[in-house]
């Protein structure tokens, strides 16, 4: 009997790392291809591997020599630290030959010694391997019986082997046919879902496309309807929406002056489209969902949409408005990104949101204004106090003069 090795003996041995960092400190290592995702694993390993050069004695490993690098001395710029993607690299199988400090670091913290003493003693079968798949006799002289003795056991071992196939063979066809029926089952309910929600019944042409796609800058007059801005008369917000064609449906980055929305939006039938999007955060939940329709008027300037929205306001004042929204095209094929931890940022207090297009780029800053500050008529009578619709009708929230 003798170890593993190689690509076989690390992906067990992260297995096992991977449930006992799991039980003993509760947090689940999710394993995808986000290197990130490994990074405490790879951190608490980093601290089994930088103390190597000092304890091959005391856990009996292969000896290393110490890092002479006196300029960084913290992770990840230590000699023998661990970074979480070589732990996503080797734990996928894509790594033939490991790296040593890894595999030394992977069986202290699972058995308490080193690869070189987990050999002496061995606490885990399942590192271990049968060496009854001897060599052939490359031209040694060997005398009759230990010949016989060798075709013996290598026609024991073929037995062996052919039973192994034969079982992986009956395991695989089994699983074949399992898939099969879990993707005809999922095909179906995709195809019901897709029906029943009428998702992608008209297809749009490359005139809709090329109507919706682009960036679109957006006013809206939803500060109007929250009861704690006490300066709310004709207020205004100004939205920065990406727009982005996907395969028969459009998915969208919308930039607010204080939170983001993602969403997608489709073709319901020419020149009407349906918006739905989402406050983005980091749970895998819906958070203040809206629903909007627009109808295309290309040609014209000002594109109106009729939502289903939020006042986003305090908690408990915080609720569900009808309101107007007005879109203006700025871009077909321009390129958004966010402008962070500047002076500007700090001196406008609001976010800036940069469009680059052709070579030329355009600055935009979101945030509240009053609407009679854009000295525009046309806006004025779309965002006033008449384009919103309380859920609950008041006197008191909407404020219709100044």
């Amino acid at each position: 009997m003798r170890l593993k090795s190689g690509k076989e003996e690390i992906i067990y041995l992260l297995e096992q790392v991977f449930s006992k960092y799991e039980r003993t400190t509760g947090n689940q290592v999710r394993r995808n291809t986000n290197r990130k995702n490994y990074e405490d694993l790879a951190r608490m390993l980093s601290e089994i591997s930088n103390r190597l050069p000092e304890t091959a004695e005391e856990l009996q490993h292969d000896h290393y020599s110490p890092d002479r690098n006196k300029n960084k001395l913290s992770y990840p710029f230590l000699k023998y630290d661990i970074s979480g993607g070589q732990i996503k690299d080797a734990a996928s199988g894509i790594v033939s030959n490991p790296r040593p400090f890894l595999i030394d670091a992977c069986y202290i913290y699972l058995y308490g010694v080193g690869r070189k003493g987990f050999e002496n003693n061995p606490l885990d079968e399942n590192l271990l391997i049968d060496e009854q798949d001897l060599p052939e006799n490359n031209g040694i002289d060997i005398d009759a019986p230990t010949a016989t003795n060798l075709a013996v056991l290598r026609r024991k071992s073929s037995r062996k082997l052919l039973k192994k196939w034969i079982f992986i063979s009956l395991i695989l066809g089994t699983l074949c046919i399992i898939l099969a029926v879990i993707s005809f089952i999922d095909h179906q309910r995709l195809e019901h879902i897709t029906k029943d929600m009428r998702i992608g019944v008209y297809t749009p042409t490359a005139t809709d496309i090329k109507n919706l796609e682009g960036t679109w800058l957006v006013y809206i007059g939803s500060p109007q309807a929250r009861k704690s801005e006490r300066n709310r008369y004709h207020l205004v917000v100004t939205n920065i929406v990406d727009v982005k064609y996907k395969d028969g449906y459009f998915v969208f980055k919308r930039y607010g002056a204080n939170f983001n929305h993602s969403g997608y939006m489709q073709f319901e039938g020419k020149n009407l489209v349906s918006i739905h999007s989402y406050v983005e955060n980091d749970q895998d939940t819906i958070e203040s969902p809206r629903l909007s329709l627009l109808r295309l008027e290309p040609g014209k300037k000002y594109q109106n949409v009729i939502s289903a929205s939020w006042s986003f306001d305090t908690e408990k004042y915080n609720d569900i408005i009808g309101i107007r929204e007005v879109y203006i095209k700025q871009s077909d094929n321009g390129h958004t990104r966010e402008i962070l931890n500047t002076i500007e940022n700090s001196s406008c207090k609001c976010k800036i949101i940069s469009l680059t297009d052709g070579g030329k780029e355009q600055q935009f800053y979101l945030k509240n204004l009053p609407l009679d500050s854009l000295h525009n008529p046309e806006l004025v009578a779309l965002l006033d106090e008449r384009s919103i619709l309380l859920r609950n009708p008041d006197s008191t929230t909407i404020i219709a003069t100044h």
